[in-house]
């Protein structure tokens, strides 16, 4: 039995596609990573890299915290941050949804808003600007190896079971990059043949948790040697999914999951047999505040 809510961190479920999928020699399934008690995949990583900061000392008591974020990492960096009474301050831009700020003052964290217009790139250049003049310490989860390494010790290792070792194809968004790196880190060293399928916005497209970065803010944890192929979807596309999954699979999650199961789903229909495995990254709730279900 569990003793501590971070027990509950990983071991999410993965539920296999009854509706969506249209090819009958393709498994298709969906890890339910909402089911993480801070509604998503980003849990494991703020985890991994709060715990490990501080058993290896760059971080302790004492330390101010801060991070940029989309949202949802900074939901479960606000989360464990205060299990371990930690001091931390989260910026993103002034257009996230009301739920992520609301939540992440939740659970005790400062909440800094910066410019829409700048996106989280803005976001990412005022906390290294707070480092610089104040001495904070970012957990740079963009750089920060434990990022990769959570999901390494912990969803490639899941899939790998759950499948029983079937699984063909791996399905990610690509934000952070973290999820993907680690998780095919782990399934390439149990199988090299397994396809890892990264999932981008098409030039143009705005969608939260997904990025195609600028060279100059390209994730340094981001190796593209271990990624086989990347698939681009649009805005429109990851929405119209996202309402789809509700409807018709009775998962509900956000934007970005949207568009991994579109790609998921494209690579299905290309696929003469096989077992993919695609990310819902998180949990609908909140985007209620937004039009994404409209």
């Amino acid at each position: 039995m569990p003793n501590s809510i971070l027990d509950l961190i990983g071991n999410t479920p993965l539920v296999e596609s009854k509706v969506l999928n249209k090819n009958p020699n393709v498994r298709l399934f969906f890890k339910l990573e909402g089911h993480n008690p801070g509604g998503s995949v980003k849990d494991r990583a703020a985890f991994n890299m709060i715990k490990s900061g501080l058993d290896d000392g760059s971080i302790d008591k004492n330390s101010k915290l801060i991070e940029a974020t989309s949202g949802n990492t900074g939901i479960a960096l606000a989360m464990i941050a205060g299990i371990y009474g930690l001091d931390i301050e989260l910026v993103m831009p002034e257009n996230a949804t009301k739920e992520r700020v609301q939540t992440m003052r939740a659970y005790g964290a400062k909440v800094t808003l910066t410019s829409a217009d700048a996106g989280i790139e803005g976001a990412r250049d005022y906390a290294e600007d707070k480092v610089a003049k104040e001495g904070m310490y970012m957990i740079n989860q963009f750089s920060n190896d434990n990022n990769w390494k959570a999901h390494y010790k912990t969803t490639g290792p899941e899939i790998w079971n759950d499948t029983k070792g079937e699984i063909t194809h791996f399905v990610s968004a690509m934000g952070t990059t973290g999820t993907i790196m680690g998780t095919s880190t782990y399934l390439k060293e149990q199988n090299s043949n397994v396809q890892i399928v990264g999932v981008q916005p098409t030039d143009g497209s705005s969608i939260p948790g997904i990025r195609k970065w600028p060279e100059e803010y390209l994730p340094k944890i981001f190796d593209k040697s271990k990624v086989d192929q990347v698939l681009e979807v649009s805005r429109d596309e990851s929405i119209a999914m996202s309402k789809r999954l509700a409807i018709e699979e009775g998962i509900f999650s956000g934007m970005s999951s949207g568009g991994a199961a579109t790609a998921a789903l494209r690579l299905a229909e290309t696929l003469t047999e096989g077992t993919i495995v695609s990310i819902v990254c998180d949990r609908g709730d909140r985007y209620l505040s937004s039009n994404l279900f409209d």
